[in-house]
């Protein structure tokens, strides 16, 4: 019998992330000027509050639609087209009602006219807690199964470059430590450019982390300590409170 494939491909190499413009609305201004990088290979985190353009630059670097007119480049820092390198996390988890969990976990596959990997998708869905529900429907399931669905939706596709929006913001607090802890596994050596309110999930996942607020962005220290980093360890609990003092202080401002 020939052995079982690997949960995770062999990492082809990743870039780094570029953007360098502004946004707005209208006449509105989302966010001025910026100069945002996420290094090759390493997760950034861009923390802030609700409105300031943070899922528009994810959605910006996915190749999606924003709502907003942006001026400016957003690309991959090896010059090479983003597409086909990216696999994006939305916000809502984007389930397609009428598939169940597997069909669901393979739908990339699917929609590439390519043959699912229905034993390395099973593996995915044991991996975020699902096993056995293969079956399920999205209805049948709750909102932090269905955000473990989509995250297990995303680790299936496998890119070298992961966005994740708010990824784990419907999960109890037992669940998305855990959750956290395998992302941090499985993305190993991927770029990573997580979009998160939580300075705890900075603190604890962010290898670069940046905030945004309505004057732009400001690099925040992150600790130096490899990934997965314990919740409880000293420079995360350290960290975690830095970060919140900054996200208040910017909110002040």
């Amino acid at each position: 019998m020939p052995p079982a494939a690997p949960l995770v491909a062999p990492l082809v190499a990743p870039p780094g992330l570029v953007l360098q413009g502004a946004a707005r609305f209208g006449a509105q201004p989302l966010f001025p000027p910026l100069d945002f990088r996420a290094d090759a290979g390493e997760w950034t985190c861009l923390l802030g509050p609700s409105g300031v353009g943070k899922s528009t630059i994810l959605r910006l670097f996915a190749g999606l639609d924003t709502g907003a007119a942006f001026e400016g480049h957003v690309g991959a820092d090896d010059g090479a087209a983003l597409a086909g390198r990216v696999t994006f996390m939305a916000q809502d988890d984007l389930l397609l009602p009428w598939l169940d969990a597997l069909g669901n976990v393979t739908l990339g596959a699917r929609l590439r006219g390519e043959r699912p990997d229905r034993a390395r998708a099973s593996e995915i869905l044991g991996r975020v807690g699902l096993q056995g529900f293969e079956a399920r429907l999205p209805s049948e399931l709750s909102g932090g199964q269905r955000q473990r669905l989509a995250l297990a939706r995303t680790l299936m596709e496998d890119r070298p470059v992961v966005l994740l929006d708010e990824p784990f913001s419907a999960l109890d607090a037992a669940t998305r430590a855990r959750m956290q802890g395998l992302a941090a596994e499985l993305l190993a050596g991927r770029t990573v450019l997580l979009v998160t309110h939580d300075a705890a999930e900075a603190a604890r996942l962010g290898q670069r982390i940046w905030q945004l607020t309505e004057d732009g962005l400001t690099a925040l220290e992150a600790p130096a300590t490899p990934l997965p980093r314990a919740p409880d360890a000293p420079e995360v609990l350290e960290a975690q409170a830095r970060l919140l003092r900054a996200l208040m202080a910017g909110e002040r401002a």
